[in-house]
């Protein structure tokens, strides 16, 4: 969509630009392309007294080294644990980790984060390792970034733009690629503030062909970036998110008054919900060992033992330090969590941080609202690990949190049994009390009573079938009419 000579591409991401935003549509798309691919080549690295307002999102990054920091009331194995992930957060974006920093601090600092004299050896390891960016686990201020370039002389990024990156790989619709949009822009507002040059110099499309973290985005090239443009596309990406999720309430009011109950997946990404959803319904949904493999929501019916019918929905898995800015643009398909009647959250069993990642998805759960929704807990991956393993992983959920986990193996298909019929005793009833005497004529109303409910009673007379059943209120409305009370039943 090009509004006055800016461009912007749904679902594209901050971090590799994928199509091309030319500052002026008259010029040669070829000789643009020769130029920013010249320029690229051009700055291997930051000049001293290069103006360096902002992070430089124009090379790839192939090789990064990563910092954390232990601040009070933090461990140092939960720091170590969250640059593990960091580093397959950055393997799933197409990069690799050379070298990890970790610094214990009282408070970050203002200026740096890291303060002065780390951060001089942080740039010298960076040379030394041959890194061309540095990644830190925790989201930085822009006057951060800006001050760490400058003295590190390398790109400069956060948690925040590796997650964005990935969200944009991964999104296919175009609902997943305007909410992925508008988290990047947030992002991207707060951090204009002279950033004209580095934008100007922001390869796209077939300039940046091929470029991995710090080129994919919805960012421009014109020499000077218009508040205003990226404004008006925030508040168009809100406008239409807004229309998407109006269809979304309306489908899902739908089902409440058939009275059809809804099942969510949720858990931490890579846990094996697509898996599990794949194994319970059949369904085709896309499954690879990466995070964030899957973004947009997938709903499939799913027939239960009592003869109810449910809707199971699978959306995007959480991560720790999940944006703010991330939660917010996905709030109207993170709610369908929030609207369900039983919450399946599945746990990767063999992870060994498997607890911290449970309180992870409770913290999202509590921020979108879900939080009082039944829950029941999934040890998935049973067959990755040792059985004593996942019996002492149960035990402790047992004791720590209450709970009455199933475990399972998608994979195998070992527990799926037990955790259909976890979902039937868990899953709050609605159905409703009905006696009738259906006329032989409207027998599809018989099967029908078999098919959304529980027949407990049946018997055929001269003029029809008598019937006493527990059945879902939208089939109780079309039994209705030949409902009959208690006194004609005797």
């Amino acid at each position: 969509m090009a509004r006055g000579g800016a461009t912007w591409r749904a679902g594209g991401s901050i971090l590799n630009p994928t199509e091309p935003f030319p500052a002026d549509p008259d010029a040669d798309p070829d000789e643009r392309l020769r130029r920013a691919e010249a320029r690229r080549r051009a700055r291997q690295v930051i000049e001293e007294g290069a103006p360096r307002e902002g992070v430089d999102i124009i090379r790839r990054v192939e090789s990064a080294v990563i910092v954390g920091v232990v601040l009070p009331g933090r461990q140092l194995a939960e720091v170590e644990a969250s640059l593990d992930e960091l580093e397959a957060l950055l393997d799933t974006a197409g990069a690799r980790v050379v070298e990890r920093v970790i610094q214990r601090r009282d408070a970050p600092d203002a200026a740096t984060y890291l303060g002065g004299g780390k951060v001089a050896e942080l740039a010298e390891l960076v040379a030394a390792a041959g890194a061309d960016a540095v990644v830190f686990d925790d989201e930085l201020s822009p006057a951060q970034q800006r001050t760490l370039e400058e003295r590190v002389r390398q790109k400069v990024l956060d948690r925040t733009i590796v997650i964005l990156d990935i969200f944009a790989q991964h999104a296919t619709s175009r609902e997943g690629k305007a909410q992925v949009e508008l988290a990047q822009l947030t992002y991207l507002l707060p951090r204009l503030r002279g950033w004209g040059e580095a934008l100007s110099r922001q390869a796209g499309g077939r300039a940046a062909g091929g470029m991995g973290i710090g080129g994919r985005g919805p960012g421009e090239t014109q020499l000077e970036v218009d508040r205003r443009r990226i404004m008006r596309r925030i508040t168009k990406l809100r406008r239409d998110l807004r229309a998407v999720a109006g269809v979304r309430d309306t489908k899902a009011a739908e089902r409440e008054r058939r009275g059809v109950q809804v099942v969510a997946l949720v858990g931490y990404t890579n846990a094996g919900k697509s898996s599990l959803l794949n194994r319970i319904t059949g369904a085709e949904v896309l499954v690879e060992d990466k995070l964030f493999a899957t973004l947009d929501p997938t709903i499939r019916r799913l027939p239960l033992e009592d003869g109810r019918e449910v809707v199971l929905t699978d959306t995007v898995g959480f991560v720790r330090k999940l944006p703010h800015g991330l939660v917010e643009a996905f709030t109207s398909t993170l709610e369908e969590s929030a609207r369900a009647d039983l919450l399946l959250h599945v746990v990767d069993a063999s992870h060994p941080e498997a607890e911290a990642q449970i309180l992870a998805v409770h913290d999202v759960l509590r921020e979108i609202g879900a939080d009082e929704v039944p829950e029941q807990l999934v040890l998935n991956k049973s067959d990755r690990t040792a059985p004593d393993d996942v019996a002492a992983l149960t035990r402790r959920l047992q004791v720590e949190l209450g709970a009455d986990p199933v475990t399972v193996s998608a994979r195998s298909g070992a527990g799926i049994d037990e955790l259909l019929a976890r979902i039937v005793q868990r899953l709050p009833s609605h159905r409703v009390l009905v006696r009738a005497s259906v006329p032989y004529a409207r027998q599809d109303l018989v099967a029908l009573a078999h098919r959304r409910g529980e027949v407990l009673r049946e018997e055929h007379t001269a003029t029809g079938t008598r019937l006493l059943a527990e059945v879902d209120p939208s089939a109780a409305r079309e039994l209705a009419a030949f409902g009959e009370n208690e006194s004609d039943s005797g």
